[in-house]
């Protein structure tokens, strides 16, 4: 008979466990969240830019949803269960700028990058509390901020003046 672990034996403290789920879950929402409302955006966006942003808006969900997978296993990981379903999401997230329906591309790109600077505000804050606590989880934190500040800037571009 075997003695199977449901975490690796060389799994971090319980501290940083804890740590790394507090800074992480949030990340995990919101990115959750920017993903959903990032293709509402994507069906609904209309106007002169609508191609560019149509497809831009496919990337950011799909870098969405790969930074809240890599965040949400990190946590797995350490050995702790992750709630992303939609109701929590829902309930954790920030309200969103995005319309329900059709919506000039000049609005739903301010709307797109609203939801992400609040993703963003999360990622600094797990970058700079995780410091102490689990160096990994923090580089995953940092790799997930590089590309979504990447994307901001890609659809930032297309209101700056």
């Amino acid at each position: 008979m075997s003695n199977t672990q449901t975490t690796p034996a060389t799994a971090a403290d319980p501290t940083a466990a804890s740590a790394a789920a507090q800074f992480l879950t949030p990340v995990v929402l919101g990115l959750q969240a920017l993903g959903v409302n990032g293709k509402q955006a994507h069906w609904n966006v209309r106007g002169a830019n609508f191609i560019a942003i149509h497809e831009l808006l496919d990337t950011i969900v799909a870098n969405a949803q790969a930074g809240a997978d890599s965040a949400a296993e990190r946590i797995v990981a350490l050995g702790l269960p992750v709630d992303a379903r939609a109701a929590t999401v829902a309930e954790k997230s920030a309200p969103t700028a995005v319309a329900a329906g059709f919506a000039p591309w000049q609005d739903t790109v301010r709307a797109v990058i609203a939801d992400m600077d609040a993703v963003i505000a999360d990622l600094k804050a797990a970058i700079d509390g995780l410091d102490e606590f689990d160096l990994t989880s923090q580089d995953i934190a940092i790799a997930i901020m590089q590309t979504i500040e990447k994307d901001r800037w890609f659809l930032f571009a297309h209101v700056a003046e």
